[in-house]
């Protein structure tokens, strides 16, 4: 609207300031930036309305020729270049994180409240006897699955399902959280006891899912029943999941042969750097050289010459040369100073940078500090048994054998983590479908060394104040069969890993 009255306009705009702690600055020609109610005034001089406000450019005094709002945005005609120019800047209400949390968790309730509905139809003579979400990752967020209880005459039945768009990688936690659910559930509710346990996923999830619910203990697997759902939350089908011998049956592709790495000129004049600190990991094109698993430098061939490109940050690598040699050496510095058991700042970036691909490469070095019956070598690091980035899967931290002729798989971490006991069991699934086609013996992963007709062991390994509190709950749904042992670390493990406590889980 004109400006006919400036009082009234700057009171009328002022008390839309006031109403909104947060505003989004857009001009033309400048950086969007997001702007507390106290970085705008608006002010009258010389009987002219004027918007004072902090930018990019410091701090500005616009002279405001109308101004409109929209309902949703501040729409301000301002004068440019001492009045040469019009320009027009929208000033956009941010709503609170507050109100976001509000709004997302009245959305997920009411889909959480939908499933319910489907779940209760599916099964008649039922009734919903508790809806509600899980709770968030942070305090005050709203949590991503839904969590239901069903009751019927002679039992209850526990629902649970993500209310999110889910990828497949997060189906470890989603099965996580809801067999923890499922175990609380069902040792506080008096009688009629939970007797079933039903999962609702979309079809992304379903085939990950089936994989691990087939690997749980057979008590277990017996209370649970799979549905899918469609988007619009209209129908559920339900799927049956397949018994832990069935896995075997489908076709899998095999892994070709591991070439054996071939240490170039170059890589070995880095590596003499620091040999306690600096390993290898070879690639289709090239190798990658890591400082206690911190990648800082590529060997690469270009038209036949190795050059070396390094740098922490992907995105600002530089060519190894004359003109970059200080900044090479200074690299060099910067890693033995802080990337070190003996650094004194334990705040630095080089320092917490990648924790559990440190601790890989100290046991890439000696392996048998883990456990004294594994060979030292050859060890696979990083070991993907598949390419499915779209299904979720992730490669093994580290696959070795025992001396005795028996696949271990290793998984490594070194903080609390929740899905530590489903990784490492549904590495084992991918681990032993191998071993049961003979790909591994046919591959030579492990050179001329027989490999026993047994499954692979689990070994789960973290600081021994660092496993998750759900551990054991966890560990103790997975099929006995499936041997998984956990390995407590000593915390101080960047100066040497010792193992200070192993056990069976399940």
């Amino acid at each position: 609207m004109n400006l006919t009255n400036p009082v009234l306009d700057r009171e009328q705009i002022a008390s839309l300031f006031r109403q909104h702690a947060e505003w989004l600055y857009v001009a033309t020609d400048e950086v969007a930036l997001s702007l507390h109610r106290d970085e705008i005034e608006i002010a009258i001089s010389h009987e002219r309305l004027v918007l004072s406000c902090w930018t990019e450019k410091g701090t500005r005094l616009l002279r405001i020729h109308t101004w409109h709002w929209t309902g949703q945005s501040l729409m301000l005609q301002v004068y440019r270049r001492l009045g040469a120019e019009l320009a027009l800047i929208e000033l956009i209400p941010r709503a609170s994180a507050k109100a976001i949390a509000a709004t997302i968790r009245a959305a997920r309730q009411g889909r959480c409240e939908r499933v319910g509905q489907l779940a209760c139809a599916l099964q008649p003579g039922t009734v919903v006897e508790r809806f509600a979400l899980s709770r968030g990752t942070r305090p005050g967020q709203p949590g991503r699955y839904a969590q239901i209880l069903l009751k019927r005459r002679h039992e209850r039945i526990a629902v649970t399902g993500p209310v999110v768009s889910s990828h497949p990688a997060s189906v470890d936690a989603f099965l996580s959280a809801a067999l923890l659910w499922f175990r609380r559930t069902a040792d506080r509710i008096k009688p009629p006891y939970v007797q079933q346990f039903w999962l609702i996923v979309s079809p992304e999830l379903l085939k990950p899912l089936l994989y691990r619910v087939a690997l749980l203990r057979h008590a277990l697997r017996n209370m649970i029943r799979i549905f899918t759902v469609d988007d619009d939350l209209t129908l559920l089908t339900e799927v049956t999941c397949p018994d832990k011998h069935e896995l075997w049956k489908g076709k899998l592709a095999r892994f070709p042969p591991v070439a054996p790495g071939i240490l170039s000129d170059m890589a070995s004049a880095i590596i003499a750097e620091a040999p306690d600190a600096i390993d290898i990991v070879n690639a289709r094109h090239g190798e990658t050289l890591r400082y206690f698993g911190l990648p800082f430098a590529r060997v690469r061939l270009l038209l036949g010459n190795a050059k070396v490109w390094f740098g922490i940050d992907r995105a600002h690598r530089r060519l190894l040369d004359e003109s970059t040699l200080d900044e090479w050496q200074n690299l060099l510095c910067d890693l033995r100073e802080h990337r070190s058991a003996f650094a004194t700042d334990h705040r630095h970036a080089l320092y917490r940078a990648a924790p559990e691909a440190w601790l890989e490469s100290l046991l890439r070095r000696d392996i048998t500090k883990l456990d004294p019956g594994l060979i030292i070598a050859p060890l696979h690091a990083q070991f993907r048994t598949a390419r499915g980035a779209k299904l979720g899967i992730r490669p093994i931290d580290l696959l070795a054998l025992r001396q005795d002729g028996r696949l271990v798989v290793i998984e490594l971490k070194v903080s609390e983590d929740r899905e530590h006991v489903l990784q490492g069991a549904d590495y084992w699934r991918r681990v032993e479908a191998h071993r049961r086609r003979d790909h591994i013996a046919r591959a030579r992963l492990f050179g001329e060394r027989k490999i026993r007709d047994e499954s692979p062991l689990v070994y789960l390994v973290a600081p021994t104040l660092r496993v998750h509190p759900s551990f054991q709950t966890l560990a103790r749904c997975i099929s006995h069969d499936i041997e998984i042992y956990r390995f407590d670390i000593n915390e101080d493990w960047r100066s040497g890993v010792r193992v200070m406590r192993r056990l069976r889980v399940n």
